[in-house]
């Protein structure tokens, strides 16, 4: 591909005053495509054409300050443009301010008017925009509470394969609120959220085969899939791994990885989690030598989360 020679025409253009040239080449400066990756050259170039009303260049000039990307991060400035480009219907901007009301970044916290951008979003199929929104009906922020309305949501965002939708329709399945109580239907979305590497839905899917709930009981696959999820750093899974290898559930009992796996879950918790953990991690090492829990803490000073790919 001819980067180069398109940032030279680009440019011609863009020295005209063409916006749409003007925004590719921020966006060639940005990812370094035809010329060194510039952060300061992409804003001057999305500034151009932002200030002719381009709506991409609005978008990116909002992330690039909501980064700190080329300019000092700067949350008010960040949902200036961001505002300016949803105010032209652009759905994934209208998203982002909705998420900035939600977290109080760059404008007052405002539940109401978070749901306000995330629904005109949502309204266009954007999947994170249903799925937050769906998360506003579940909690009742700056909406009544109604777990229906949730799941809609839930569902719609599901269906494009947003993972933390998915995830937590399942949960919806698996509780009975705002849908019939279904342990298979829960399975079925907690699985597709899973292989995607939701740590969350890995450590409800390895729950539901230890119960054997809309699966077999199955000892060996719930420890699948509750490593999946520790070893991304899931508190409750590595606690229950953890608990797997002391109680010998499928898997050879091994001390030292439980007390591992529950020294890992404590430290990454607190309040009455913690205190649990910890007493848990106490009674496994009073069964322990010495250097048997030398090598446990050795394992857990040395652990680190792993991403996993989808």
């Amino acid at each position: 591909q001819y980067y180069a020679e398109a940032v030279k025409w680009f440019r011609l253009a863009a020295d005209q005053g063409d916006a749409s040239a003007q925004s590719i080449l921020g966006f060639m400066y940005r990812l370094g495509q035809g010329v060194p990756q510039y952060y300061a050259e992409a804003v001057k170039w999305f500034r151009l054409a932002a200030d002719q009303g381009d709506v991409s260049s609005q978008s990116s000039l909002g992330f690039m300050y909501y980064k700190g990307e080329g300019v000092p991060q700067d949350y008010a400035e960040a949902v200036k443009w961001y505002r300016l480009a949803a105010d032209q219907g652009d759905a994934s901007d209208q998203s982002s301010l909705g998420f900035m009301y939600v977290h109080g970044q760059g404008v007052p916290q405002d539940y109401a008017e978070a749901v306000k951008w995330y629904r005109l979003a949502a309204e266009q199929g954007d999947a994170d925009a249903q799925y937050n929104l769906g998360v506003m009906y579940d909690k009742g922020e700056g909406v009544p509470q109604d777990y229906a309305e949730a799941v809609k949501w839930y569902r719609l965002a599901a269906d494009q394969r947003e993972a933390s939708a998915q995830s937590d329709l399942g949960f919806m399945y698996a509780y009975g609120a705002g849908v019939p109580h279904d342990y298979a239907e829960a399975v079925k979305w907690y699985r597709l959220a899973a292989a995607q590497g939701e740590a969350d839905a890995q450590y409800n899917l390895g729950l539901m085969y230890y119960k054997g709930q809309g699966v077999p009981q199955d000892y060996a696959e719930a420890m699948k899939w509750y490593r999946r999820a520790a070893e991304q750093g899931e508190a409750k899974a590595q606690y229950n791994l953890g608990i797997m290898y002391d109680h010998h559930r499928g898997v050879p009992g091994d001390y030292v990885l439980a007390h591992k796996w529950i020294n890992l879950a404590a430290s990454r918790s607190t309040g009455e989690k913690r205190e649990k953990y910890v007493k848990t991690k106490d009674l496994v090492a009073e069964r322990m030598t010495a250097s048997q829990i030398a090598e446990a803490q050795r394992l857990a000073r040395e652990w680190k989360p792993k991403m996993q790919e989808n």
